[in-house]
């Protein structure tokens, strides 16, 4: 299988599975992160998702045998780029934008190489901790092509227009270093896949119902207005106050104890 899953105490560690590949993209890697996705969606009492990849790199991008031979997609491939086969996105742009709509918090470790289809995969993650020196591109524009796998969408809320257009436009390769810089990454770390973990573990053992309601804020404030923001952070809150896990918060913090959080 292209993809591992696995799940641990209210923490789900998924990893692409293509090492000898560095975990290029073929259709059997897009069905399998798809399916992640539809496991992750379904997992009952899941709090946060750590996304990482085996081997030397995170995500090399397209499989370039898979890419010269069409991928299916196109005159007489199969794949009809303009179907919404998932609810807004194609399957391409699924496996991107996907861990957005997840109800929780995704941290995505990254190391070696993201390139292409693998920066915009990790540009899906909530949270990115990267290596420094993890060499990093949008690299569509070297085959003829543009970002379409949701990156645009998703690298908006993170870095200035004209930085975006100009690494579109020459697909130059930049490090981690600069990533975080830019904005790209959150923060940087030796050991990428350890730091997500440990940040994976700290977020599932805070209230469950309060980081799903502050994930869909932040989802919705990408594209809301000041107004329909305000209107959708009282809508939470008043959904929080008074629940069970709200009161758990506060008597643990109380009482000076670890809370139990249902859910």
């Amino acid at each position: 299988m292209p993809i591992s899953l696995s799940v641990t105490e209210h923490v789900a560690d998924v990893r692409l599975d293509r090492a000898d590949k560095m975990n290029a993209l073929d259709p059997a890697m897009f069905a399998a992160i798809a399916d992640a996705i539809a496991t992750l969606a379904d997992t009952a009492g899941l709090r946060a998702v750590v996304l990482s990849g085996e081997g030397s790199a995170f995500c090399a991008g397209l499989d370039m045998v898979s890419m010269a031979s069409g991928l299916g997609v196109g005159p007489g491939g199969g794949q009809d780029l303009g179907a919404r086969t998932h609810g807004d996105a194609n399957i391409f742009q699924h496996i991107a934008w996907g861990w957005r709509t997840l109800a929780v918090p995704v941290i995505a470790a990254v190391h070696g190489v993201a390139f292409g289809g693998g920066f915009q995969i990790m540009a899906g993650a909530d949270i990115r901790i990267a290596h420094p020196a993890t060499r990093m591109s949008i690299m569509e524009i070297k085959w003829g092509l543009v970002p379409d796998m949701g990156g645009i969408a998703l690298w908006r809320t993170l870095v200035r227009d004209d930085v975006l257009r100009e690494l579109t436009y020459t697909g130059r390769e930049f490090s981690g270093e600069e990533a975080a810089r830019l904005g790209f990454v959150t923060r940087l770390a030796d050991d990428p896949l350890t730091e997500a973990m440990a940040l994976a573990r700290e977020i599932a053992g805070k209230s469950p119902d309060a980081v799903r309601g502050a994930k869909l804020l932040y989802n919705f404030a990408a594209d809301g207005d000041g107004p329909q923001i305000l209107a959708h952070e009282t809508e939470e809150q008043m959904a929080l106050l008074g629940s069970v896990n709200q009161i758990e918060a506060v008597t643990a913090n109380m009482e000076k104890r670890v809370p139990d959080f249902r859910g």
